[in-house]
Order: structure tokens, then C-alpha cells, then sequence
């Protein structure tokens, strides 16, 4: 442990309560069990993490300790090779203690696992795996020798990213390239090692177009780039998102995270990798029902010990918000599961209702859970006042925001794959993440 934070351990849930673990292989197992018992250390530093608005340091600290950081990273590299599903469980225990912690844990991983399945796509020539595999290992090597925690900003503000070619550009220079841009919500800014930033080639003459979209691994003090900026915002404080800019920011080859063209050709065909959001708020929402159980039985540490079981009311609204959660939890596991390059029509219907459910689902159980314990669940000595403000934002969080799976689930579910371009209400952009079949790629994007 990397500091004497004091320890009052809340009782919380076992993966055994919402898992069949005979699914699980014995590997899983034991990662959610370390992080159960790196957990109340990490509910330990939440509130301070939250009121100051600070990067969870050490928390980062105990995780690279203990291997997590090569969660996503096959295992003939050093890592763990977990699945998507695998990753997921993972991170929804992590954001039971500490929402901000599990949120930019996925940041992180995020671009380890783009790196590992993206290379693993069917639809990948020889010569561009061939292409991709020293580039990868040089990310994995650093995540796993040195250590180094990787960021992902993609958000340019105002807009789904998707939507039309990425504001950040990079255009080629004798040696490599140049970078100018910038990144809204760049989370772990400041704090760490590298951020692979996603922007667009551009070339005289031809307007910015999605097909030249290209990614970048850029070392946090490379000249030109800077973190600008406060970070106060109403729930994950502690991610500490601030604007990263770039100005004249020069990468070479060696610096890509994946070969020209191969993001453009594999993410269309992957989309649950843009909802790997939704396990921290999973966690979160498990969270809120754990504290919710303890604080009706008189089980929070530094309260007292009263018994508030006795009130059928608060019964009710227990069985209420267990239904709820049991719901999330069954559709968002199996979907997370299923998570793979290729999917069918119908696994990508189900991540999207997950994604949905979990996003909305977390909102409904931190309210149930402040109606339900009091007054007194509102002061900010509590987690449960933290929980419910950073439950509101992952239903805001592009590009699977809550009204673009509404829209996506409808539009599936109502048209043929065939249709899909025809069909009403994709003037606006925000469709331009939708999944198209296996045929898509970002040059379809409009």
C-alpha cells in the first residue's frame, strides 16, 4: 500500500452475489478478489479525491503494483490477456470504491486493449499485421516494464467525435509528422505517461475526410504540449480532465499506435470497445446498493449503530433497487461477454441496451439510494452524496450518450442493415457512430 490512509472498511458485496462463478475462470477470480481487497483502501482516499478535485495517485500506484495495468495486454507480452468481458468485471469492482478511479483505469486500458484486438481482426492483411505488431509491442513493453499509464483523449467538445473527421490534424513533415490541435476532457491530464491522440491526416487539396483518421502515442512532456485549464466539475472529480494542446507536437513512425488506416478499417467493426465506459458506472451503481444495505443495518463505520430495517418502506425500495441492479448487471455481463471483432446484429443491440440501462440504471439506483437512507445520506462525510453525482455523468459521455442509444436501438431495430443509410434522422451526424455491418469502416462516415 502506498500510504497510511486510515481504513473504516464498509461491508460490501462478494462478485459471488452477482456472478455465476463457475463461468469465471480462476484468473478473474483472483483479480476481483485483489481489487475487493485493495477496495476499502480506495474508499478510504475517494473523499478527498473528490473535494480537491486530484488525480487518485495512489491508487494508480497500488494497481501498477499489483499487475493491473497489463489487464488488457496478451499475455506473451507480460499481461494478463484478459477478455473484454473479463476487463469489464474488473473495472466494475474497481468503481464500487472509487467511480474516478475506475473511469480513467479504462482510459488506460482502453488503448492497450485497441492495440491487442484490433490486431486480432480477420480483416487485416499479412503485410498490415505485419506492419502493426512492432508498433504494438513497443506500447505493451512500456506499459509492462516501465510501468507507464496511458490516456485517451478523443472528446474535442461540442460534438460526437464521430461525426465528422477529428479537429486535431497532423500533417507530414521530413521525418514524421505534425500535430496541432486539441482534446476537450483529456482525462489523467497531467498524470500520465503517454496520450494516444486520435486526429486526422490532412493533405493540399483534399478536405479533412475520416479514411486518413490516424493515432499517435505522445509522451507526456513532449515539446508543444501543454494542459490547460481548470477541472471542476460535478461528479468524477477526480479524473482530472482538463484541455490538453498541442501545438507543433512532432511523432515519428515509431509513435504510432497502429498503422495508417487500420483504425479507420477495425473500430467500426468492434463496437463494444467505445463502451467500455460502462463498467465504471456499474461499479458505481453496486456501490450505492452496498452502502444502501450497511447504512439500513447499521453497519456504516463512524455512524451509529442504528437498525433501520423495521420499516416496510425501506424494504420496499431495497427489493426495488436490487431488481433494478440484478437487471443491469444480467444484460450488461452477457453483452460485455459477447464483446468481440465482427459482431452480429443482434449482440450489437444488446451492448447498446446495456450501455443504455447501466448509464440510466446507475442514476435511478444513487436516487432510490439517497430517497431510501435519509437526510443524512446527503452530507458529504458520506460516499453515497459522491455516488450520486457521479452517477449523472456517464449518460452524457460520447459518443454512446444515452439519446444515441435510444436513436441506434430504434433504428435497428425498425430497419434493415440495407436501409440504414436511408433512414430518417441521420442528417445530423450524430448516426455516424451507428454500427453498419460488417462492411463499415469510418470512409462510410459521412
Amino acid at each position: 500500500m502506498n500510504d497510511q490512509t486510515p481504513i473504516l472498511a464498509m461491508p460490501m458485496s462478494s462478485p459471488s452475489d452477482y456472478y455465476d462463478m463457475s463461468r469465471v475462470r480462476p484468473e478473474v477470480v483472483l483479480a476481483m478478489a485483489k481489487i475487493n481487497e485493495l477496495g476499502p483502501l480506495f474508499a478510504a482516499r475517494a473523499k478527498a479525491v473528490d473535494d480537491e478535485a486530484s488525480f487518485p495517485t495512489a491508487n494508480y500506484m497500488d494497481l501498477a503494483d499489483a499487475g493491473f495495468l497489463g489487464l488488457s495486454i496478451p499475455q506473451e507480452f507480460g499481461g494478463w490477456g484478459f477478455s473484454m468481458g473479463e476487463y469489464a468485471m474488473v473495472g466494475a469492482e474497481i468503481g464500487k470504491y472509487c467511480g474516478a478511479t475506475a473511469l480513467t483505469f479504462n482510459m488506460h486500458n482502453g488503448s492497450m486493449a485497441w492495440s491487442r484486438f484490433m490486431y486480432d481482426m480477420p480483416n487485416l492483411t499479412d503485410a498490415e499485421r505485419a506492419e502493426f505488431a512492432p508498433l504494438r509491442a513497443r506500447q505493451f513493453t512500456r506499459a509492462i516494464k516501465e510501468r507507464a499509464i496511458y490516456s485517451q483523449p478523443i472528446s474535442e467538445g461540442g460534438q460526437n467525435w464521430t461525426s465528422k473527421p477529428n479537429q486535431t490534424q497532423c500533417r507530414k513533415v521530413d521525418g514524421g509528422w505534425m500535430i496541432n490541435g486539441f482534446k476537450k476532457f483529456a482525462s489523467l491530464a497531467g498524470y500520465c505517461d503517454y496520450y494516444t491522440i486520435v486526429c486526422t491526416e490532412i493533405f493540399e487539396g483534399i478536405e479533412p475526410r475520416h479514411e486518413d483518421t490516424m493515432l499517435f502515442v505522445v509522451p507526456k512532456d513532449a515539446v508543444g504540449l501543454t494542459v490547460k485549464g481548470d477541472w471542476d466539475p460535478l461528479g468524477m472529480r477526480g479524473t482530472n480532465s482538463r484541455d490538453l494542446i498541442l501545438k507543433d507536437v512532432f511523432v515519428t513512425e515509431e509513435d504510432l499506435l497502429m498503422p495508417r488506416g487500420i483504425f479507420g478499417k477495425t473500430l467500426p467493426n468492434w463496437p463494444h470497445m467505445m463502451a467500455t465506459l460502462a463498467p465504471a458506472y456499474m461499479g458505481v451503481a453496486q456501490g450505492a446498493y452496498d452502502f444502501t444495505i450497511a447504512y439500513l443495518q447499521g453497519r456504516v463505520p463512524g455512524q451509529p449503530p442504528i437498525d433501520r430495517r423495521m420499516y416496510a418502506t425501506k424494504r420496499v425500495a431495497v427489493s426495488k433497487m436490487y431488481a433494478r441492479l440484478a437487471n443491469m448487471r444480467a444484460l450488461w455481463w452477457q453483452a460485455f461477454c459477447e464483446g468481440k471483432g465482427m459482431p452480429s446484429k443482434a449482440e450489437v443491440m444488446r451492448i447498446y441496451a446495456a450501455q443504455y440501462n447501466v448509464m440510466e440504471g446507475v442514476q435511478e439506483i444513487t436516487a432510490m439510494a439517497i430517497r431510501t437512507c435519509g437526510g443524512q445520506s446527503m452530507l458529504k462525510s458520506l460516499p453515497l452524496e459522491r455516488m450520486y453525482r457521479d452517477s449523472r455523468c456517464g449518460a452524457l459521455m460520447l459518443p454512446y450518450t444515452s439519446e444515441i442509444m435510444e436513436d441506434y436501438i430504434g433504428v435497428l431495430a425498425l430497419y434493415d442493415m440495407s436501409e440504414l443509410d436511408k433512414a430518417p434522422g441521420d442528417e445530423g451526424g450524430a448516426r455516424n457512430s451507428l454500427w453498419r455491418g460488417d462492411s463499415g469502416s469510418l470512409k462510410g462516415l459521412r
